[in-house]
């Protein structure tokens, strides 16, 4: 089994620090609004990652952080005259509901970052005293860059390389322009903790080295995030983690999954071009979903389109078709089943080759529908299906049927529609939204084009 590594640039055999055994470490969410498609593509990839090693016979200890305090989440809660823990909390809960929706096993512990602010200040202290940061008069807590001699070895960044254009502003208390902040001293009206450098709140890379190091110890088998996260936040993670404990590395295996795009940007909550997962499942299932993203190999960007997600959809109700389809036949099935699964671990022990993976789905099924029809017993190749699906994550659960006849006219009046809003005939188009609302069809207007669905009862 090979894993590329992020840090070493080439895929790597897999053997963990301890025979038998996973720690694995995914970033976690700020929550302060509802998470969006882009979250969905990196937390599926890696419930997969999981679900295969499990299906390998490895017990895995998965850790992902809530960083439940963050600018964004006091700027939104002072605009909705909350608290930043009732707003926090308010959106993981939603953050939980989308994951299980989407079939995402929880991780073992969500260790939020209020919560383990002594770990972090005892970390920090300890980075202090071994001459690897220092505290400034404000009381802000900064890690000296220029103490670790392979900073940016994750990123490939040298040090002069980054300091190009780079300069200390004037008032700026930084000794050097690339240091990073490990402790925010606090300003007028924000939340803040005691520390020994005055009241304050622990940085975004601290929270995780810490957390990363209080679960799953001083080495860590695999880390885990989008490659926005890459530097730099992965790589300060590092310099915290390696300083502090004299140990390298301090991952073995640094995963990062490419970015889902919507057009020609990547979807985040800053940018506010996404689409949230419960938009989504509101037209997709979660197989249709999960289709979509594993179809894709994880490390490449992927493009985030109604086309894409139908023919996941599709695909994904050809497999439960197929699944549940009735078991009456009387001759001995011909499927060299053994063939299908060692194509599909070949395929997953190389860097989890998932598009390979699915391939070996649908070969399976094709055989499955010729040797129904052929009058075979296919119990054990239905089993097989539904055995390597579970380690994609997919129910292979049918949906509920909808009223497939009205379909043709409802498309009729959405393309209507669409027409008369381009000849700025708003008010006939929200009558025809309205009527079609009334009969239980919702229409959503997206940038890349109006999508409608059946409403759940």
């Amino acid at each position: 089994m090979k894993i590329y590594s992020t840090l070493t640039r080439k895929k790597e055999e897999f053997v963990p620090l301890k025979e038998g055994e996973v720690s694995m470490y995914v970033c976690g969410v700020t929550p302060y609004m509802d998470a969006h498609v882009g979250h969905a593509m990196s937390y599926i990839t890696f419930d997969v990652i999981r679900r295969y090693l499990e299906y390998k016979g490895y017990r895995v200890r998965y850790i992902q952080n809530v960083t439940d305090i963050d600018d964004k989440i006091i700027d939104r809660a002072l605009g909705q005259n909350t608290s930043t823990s009732e707003l926090a909390g308010k959106f993981f809960s939603s953050f939980s509901e989308d994951m299980a929706a989407l079939n995402i096993r929880p991780a073992d512990e969500f260790p939020q970052a209020t919560r383990e602010i002594p770990k972090m200040i005892e970390m920090i202290q300890d980075l202090i005293d071994k001459g690897h940061a220092y505290a400034a008069k404000s009381g802000s807590v900064y890690f000296r860059v220029t103490s670790m001699p392979d900073y940016g070895k994750l990123s490939g960044r040298k040090l002069d390389d980054m300091m190009a254009g780079a300069r200390i502003e004037i008032g700026d208390e930084k000794e050097h322009p690339m240091d990073f902040v490990m402790w925010k001293a606090s300003k007028p009206g924000e939340p803040s903790w005691s520390s020994p450098w005055g009241p304050g709140r622990p940085g975004w890379h601290m929270e995780c080295s810490a957390m990363a190091l209080k679960y799953l110890g001083q080495s860590v088998d695999i880390h885990g995030g989008g490659q926005d996260l890459v530097f730099p936040h992965h790589e300060n993670e590092i310099a915290q983690s390696e300083c502090a404990t004299g140990i390298k590395p301090f991952v073995r295996y640094w995963l990062h999954n490419g970015l889902l795009k919507l057009g020609d940007e990547k979807m985040s909550k800053s940018l506010g071009n996404l689409v949230t997962i419960k938009e989504a499942l509101k037209t997709f299932s979660s197989d249709g979903i999960r289709l979509f993203v594993i179809s894709s190999y994880y490390r490449n960007p992927l493009t985030y389109s109604l086309q894409a997600l139908e023919a996941s959809q599709k695909g994904a109700e050809r497999l439960a078709k197929a699944a549940a389809l009735e078991n009456n036949g009387l001759l001995p099935c011909t499927i060299d089943l053994e063939s299908f699964k060692t194509a599909f671990t070949q395929a997953m022990d190389d860097d989890f080759d998932t598009p390979g993976a699915v391939s070996v789905l649908f070969d399976l099924t094709r055989q499955i529908n010729a040797s129904k029809d052929a009058g075979m017993d296919i119990q054990n190749s239905q089993d097989l299906l539904k055995e390597l699906s579970n380690v994609l994550g997919l129910t292979l659960t049918q949906r509920q049927a909808e009223p497939t006849e009205a379909k043709p006219f409802i498309e009729l009046l959405v393309a209507v529609r669409k027409r008369l809003r381009q000849e700025k005939q708003y008010a006939l188009a929200d009558e025809l939204r309205n009527g079609l609302s009334e009969l239980g069809v919702t229409i959503e207007d997206k940038p890349e084009g109006s999508a409608w669905y059946f409403n759940k009862e």
